[in-house]
């Protein structure tokens, strides 16, 4: 046998070019490029040209954080673990939200005894709340966190209440334990947060519904021009199971990881 038959002919810029889609796929977060450089040792201009065709045949998918996978990757179709097949869904599913609604989107889930932010996607005219407080120690004060409290048994209601401090975020933060249990028990299906996490913010959040999880997809808007009325819920309901939908409860059943970091 010759050399030849005994080494196949390896094409470098192919075997760089999985390696990039390979690094994005178990990302839990969005990776710029400098970062992929960084990880795989590529000079700049090889990875931005490679990560740049990987974006124009659909593998990757360009967002303003950076890079996640793309439509083409064959995963995408199916039901995997994936760290990141789950966050190309949820980015995908909450990028329709924004564009529908013209708000940020945030998904929240709870798994484990804890509330987790898994992913937001800014709207261009109504940027994110700036979240000075983890999801963890304000649940009580966002509407994404409320949402969640709501839909829980009330067992694991009161213990998760019993093992955390409401905090008064703002004058207008609900910090009494029965007050808020009272809120919690008469939701109609929904919830709003007005200037209880941030002044000047208004947050309003519908459950996302799947067998096994509990999750929540919430929107912000600036106080002074919010308008929080029947249609608008109406259509965040929509979207909510729509998300459910795209993401399928095997994909949310997963692991949580850590929490969202701004």
């Amino acid at each position: 046998m010759s050399a030849a038959e005994a080494e196949p002919t390896l094409i470098g810029s192919v075997q760089r070019a999985l390696r990039l889609i390979d690094i994005v796929a178990n990302s839990p977060r969005p990776l710029p490029a400098k970062m992929l450089a960084a990880i795989t040792g590529l000079t700049p201009g090889t990875t931005y040209n490679l990560v740049r065709t990987l974006v124009h045949e659909g593998y990757l998918n360009a967002e303003p954080d950076g890079l996640v996978l793309g439509a083409r990757f064959p995963a995408f179709q199916q039901q995997v673990d994936s760290r990141g097949v789950f966050l190309a869904r949820v980015r995908a599913a909450l990028r329709d939200v924004t564009e529908v609604v013209g708000a940020t989107a945030y998904l929240s889930r709870f798994h484990d005894g804890e509330m987790h932010l898994v992913d937001i996607v800014d709207a261009i005219r109504n940027p994110r709340v700036e979240l000075w407080v983890g999801l963890q120690s304000s649940a009580h004060a966002t509407a994404l966190g409320k949402q969640i409290l709501a839909d829980l048994p009330d067992d694991e209601r009161l213990d998760y209440l019993s093992r955390h401090r409401l905090e008064e975020l703002t004058p207008r933060t609900i910090s009494d334990r029965r007050t808020l249990l009272t809120q919690l028990e008469h939701s109609p299906g929904w919830t709003v947060d007005q200037e209880e996490y941030a002044i000047g913010a208004t947050c309003v959040a519908v459950p996302v519904i799947a067998p096994g999880v509990t999750a929540s997809l919430a929107i912000s808007l600036p106080t002074d021009r919010a308008v929080v009325d029947r249609a608008l819920v109406t259509t965040l309901q929509r979207e909510a199971r729509r998300l459910s939908l795209q993401l399928g409860a095997a994909s949310l059943d997963g692991d949580a990881g850590p929490e969202f970091t701004i």
